[in-house]
């Protein structure tokens, strides 16, 4: 659909950007702070880029007032964070850490102040290392309880503070990752344990949202999803059937269970089939149909392009975590799908396409299939970037990827869906977990590399002045 005219964009619109816990605070054992599965985690060699660590990060938790003097004066609307549940819950059951929930009262209270609206993620992948030791985190039913506990803690200290809440950042990601790839914690590459702590996750982000409710918690409630809207390599029928097998299993799987309370008919049939349908108990059904969110949290960076795989295909790929362009190698599962090249984008150094056009295509199928209204809590671009002699970062082709993603906002409006904010990622630099960092997003470069810290210096990009102007008029990019 082409617009004679675009739609202005609301004007209580969130102009935002984004952090997590993890990748920006440091202070992996102060004040009372357990430790994560991530500062576990990265003390295995070969695991990160040149062996990388958040210890310090880039110091947030010692510099938030300086980080949000920096979001003030640039005129943010809205600042996505995470808290850390082994800093507010040392062990992730037992006694609150009181310095640790003091932080995150100190954060909230300085963007308050400066009319920055606080944006909530209450899990961003560091499940605290005591309870990985304890159950195995997400493998047991035990995290459910526990998961909730700490989350109605967060709801009861900060109702009347914070009015939007981000439940399980990127569920897909964490789960994939960490029990079907091995790339991240607790590393284990078994298909069975991924669907059946994926299941342990849903019903855990059912329960959140159901106290939420019960506790008449003022404001709104929703996941984060990483999602890439899927194309067919060409016209060929059986490529579109791999994009359709692509977006059951990797969109709707997820989507569907956090808004209908139940998996896709397609993708049930295919575990049964396999072996590898998770556990299901008396009154999983009714906890997840209690689910429901307020929003669909949308962490959007790329489209996906697949093609036919047959039964005796390609499976595991590889990831480029290093930068070198053209490292990727596609994956795919035997069967249903396998990955492809797109010919019509560009690729980021880090592989990653290119495709503001694939934002509007997603927002509007998710808009069709569960009439939610969108906020989109990640988007950006990961590139090296230069400090020049003068303090200045000209990233350029930063802004050009944000333009054309704001562009695609606006137009997705003008198809009548409601989006209720934009967050980039990232704020600050900050480490881009596996990939250390030098891969930068942030609109605040951060003076540091993978082993010097050096003095954490911030330095504003030329995308930090842009993102000023398109704020100060409302999304009006040029």
């Amino acid at each position: 659909m082409e617009h004679k005219k675009l739609v202005p964009f609301p004007e209580d619109f969130l102009w935002g950007s984004a952090s997590a816990a993890y990748q920006v605070e440091g202070a992996m054992e102060e004040d009372g702070k357990g430790l994560s599965v991530w500062d576990e985690f990265v003390k295995i060699p070969g695991k990160t880029f040149k062996e990388t660590t958040g210890e310090v990060a880039v110091d947030h938790y010692h510099r938030y007032k300086e980080d949000v003097q920096l979001m003030a004066e640039q005129g943010l609307k809205a600042y996505r964070f995470s808290v850390a549940w082994s800093r507010v819950i040392p062990d992730g059951h037992g006694e609150v850490n009181e310095a640790g929930l003091q932080f995150y009262e100190n954060l909230i209270d300085e963007l308050l102040a400066h009319n920055i609206e606080p944006i909530v993620t209450l899990y961003h992948w560091d499940i605290p290392q005591a309870l990985q030791d304890k159950y195995k985190g997400w493998e047991s039913r035990q995290v459910i309880e526990d998961f909730t506990r700490y989350s109605t803690i967060l709801f009861e200290r900060f109702n009347g503070k914070v009015n939007y809440w981000v439940t399980l950042n990127e569920q897909n990601v964490f789960t994939s990752h960490g029990y079907m790839m091995g790339s991240h914690p607790p590393g284990v590459k078994d298909p069975k344990r991924f669907y059946e702590a994926n299941h342990i996750a849903n019903l855990a982000n059912a329960s959140v949202i159901k106290a939420f409710r019960e506790l008449e918690i003022k404001g709104k409630i929703g996941p984060s999803f990483a999602y890439g809207p899927t194309y067919a390599l060409d016209s060929k029928p059986e490529n579109q059937l791999a994009a359709d097998n692509n977006e059951t299993f990797n969109a709707h799987f997820w989507m569907d269970v956090y808004v209908f309370g139940k998996y896709p008919k397609l993708a049930m049939k295919w575990l049964e089939e396999n072996n590898l349908a998770p556990t299901i108990e008396e009154g999983d059904y009714a906890l997840l149909a209690e689910g429901k969110p307020d929003f669909m949290g949308l962490n959007y960076y790329r489209s996906s392009t697949v093609e036919h795989n047959p039964l005796d295909g390609v499976s595991e790929g590889k990831m480029n975590t290093t930068g070198e362009k053209g490292s990727t190698e596609a994956g795919g599962v035997p069967g249903l799908y396998k990955g492809t090249d797109n010919p019509f984008v560009e690729k980021t150094n880090w592989d990653w396409d290119i495709d503001p056009t694939g934002l509007r295509i997603g927002m509007r199928r998710i808009d069709s299939r569960y009439e939610l209204p969108i906020l989109i809590t990640e988007n950006g671009l990961g590139e090296y970037d230069t400090l020049e002699e003068d303090g200045s970062i000209h990233d350029t082709y930063r802004i050009d990827y944000l333009k054309a993603h704001v562009k695609a906002i606006q137009e997705t409006i003008s198809d009548g869906v409601e989006v209720l904010g934009y967050c980039t990622w990232s704020y600050t630099d900050l480490l881009s977990w596996l990939n250390g960092y030098q891969k930068r997003y942030g609109f605040v470069y951060v003076d540091r590399e993978e082993n010097d810290e050096k003095e954490l210096k911030r330095y504003k990009k030329d995308s930090y002045h842009w993102y000023k102007k398109v704020i100060e008029n409302n999304g009006v990019t040029d």
